[in-house]
């Protein structure tokens, strides 16, 4: 075997030969932002692809967030996990609101519906639960504790690319869901991001607020900011869209292999695939159990840098431990068993299109032969 890097993911790549002539195209145009073509037909493609009506496109995964938070004119306290990337929390935080940290589910890291509603003060407006890894929620049971309570449901669903439960898209649940599309995840178009919402006059809304809250060419509505995404960008997620397809098939058999090879490691643990759930593969986590396994999470983890293979603790800490959240009530470890557990034990494996026969074997040969 090879001493070479593997990485824990790597970009989907559009080939220079297809984007190029796209790059002309907008060169000629001298049309580079603000609604563009390309902007226009990425939006449509990917309505058409995920299976929903009403996109909107944004610079990153972040300023959907905050951006959702700001159209529907969410106030005082959000429900929502420890178990996320950072962006989550901070989303609520910049729009001047109090995050609530529930604990999650052991057999998927996403939020307990039940903690959910023991959550819930006169002070809830909204639930921003995250579809973790891509595994989906529990959609039913939060959504039936949402009208019970009156409260909006905003899904951070950055890694769940065209995730499907019985087929249908898991994208049009609650009332806004947000995707990212960094250049870490399975559908990248640089940086990106995209805000789903359910009729037009909500988008509409959406669109102000993500160009500075102009409704005209001299009419401002709204204190919006400017989180639009670039033509070039926009050309280059077309391109990508009519590769997905193959990459998430390539990450597909990557885990595969993974599930086969660990299923009866003493000490390593991973989610449970659904059969009704047709997954895009975006991470590949696994928890190791000391006791079981003979040596520690960040052993592991060492010893795998030590060969040149790159996991990530994906996520480690948790939010709830930042500086910035951890005075707050329901930080605290004792209300968050599970969440601190599995962000002591997580590893996120190598995991991308790229990956040959002889990268899995090394990273296995590793975790099994430690």
């Amino acid at each position: 075997m090879t001493n070479e890097q593997i990485t824990v993911t790597s970009p989907l790549l559009p080939s220079l030969e297809e984007f190029e002539p796209l790059l002309k195209d907008i060169w000629d145009r001298k049309w580079l932002t603000n609604n563009g073509h390309y902007h226009q037909e990425l939006e449509k493609a990917l309505a058409e692809y995920l299976g929903v009506v009403y996109i909107s496109l944004f610079t990153n995964g972040t300023l959907p967030l905050i951006t959702a938070l700001q159209a529907m004119r969410i106030t005082g306290e959000v429900i929502t996990t420890p178990y996320s990337f950072v962006a989550t929390t901070h989303s609520i935080w910049w729009n001047g609101l109090t995050p609530v940290f529930v604990d999650v589910d052991p057999a998927t890291g996403n939020l307990d519906p039940q903690k959910i509603e023991e959550a819930i003060t006169p002070k809830t407006t909204a639930i921003m639960p995250v579809h973790v890894y891509g595994n989906p929620c529990d959609i039913e049971a939060i959504q039936e504790i949402a009208d019970r309570y009156g409260l909006a449901v905003i899904y951070d669903a950055a890694h769940a690319f065209n995730v499907k439960v019985n087929g249908r898209t898991i994208l049009d649940a609650g009332d806004m869901n947000t995707l990212s599309f960094h250049a870490t995840k399975t559908y990248n178009t640089v940086e990106g991001g995209a805000l789903i919402c359910h009729d037009a006059r909500t988008k509409k809304r959406i669109d102000y607020l993500k160009n500075f809250g102009f409704a005209g060419e001299t009419t401002v509505v709204a204190p919006g900011i400017n989180s639009k995404m670039d033509e070039i960008r926009s050309a280059y997620g077309l391109c990508n869209l009519k590769h997905i397809d193959d990459a998430i098939a390539a990450r597909k058999k990557v885990s595969q292999k993974y599930r086969a090879a660990l299923a009866d490691v003493p000490g390593i643990s991973m989610f449970k695939e659904r059969d009704d759930v047709t997954y895009n593969y975006s991470y590949f986590p696994i928890f190791v159990n000391e006791a079981e396994y003979g040596i520690s999470r960040d052993a592991l983890y060492a010893k795998m840098k030590e060969h040149n293979v790159l996991g990530r603790r994906y996520f480690y800490p948790l939010i709830s431990s930042f500086a910035i959240y951890r005075g707050l009530p329901s930080a605290s470890k004792e209300k968050l068993p599970v969440a601190n557990r599995m962000a002591d034990e997580v590893i996120c494996l190598p995991m991308h299109a790229g990956l040959t026969e002889e990268d899995v074997k090394k990273v296995l040969n590793i975790i099994i032969h430690q």
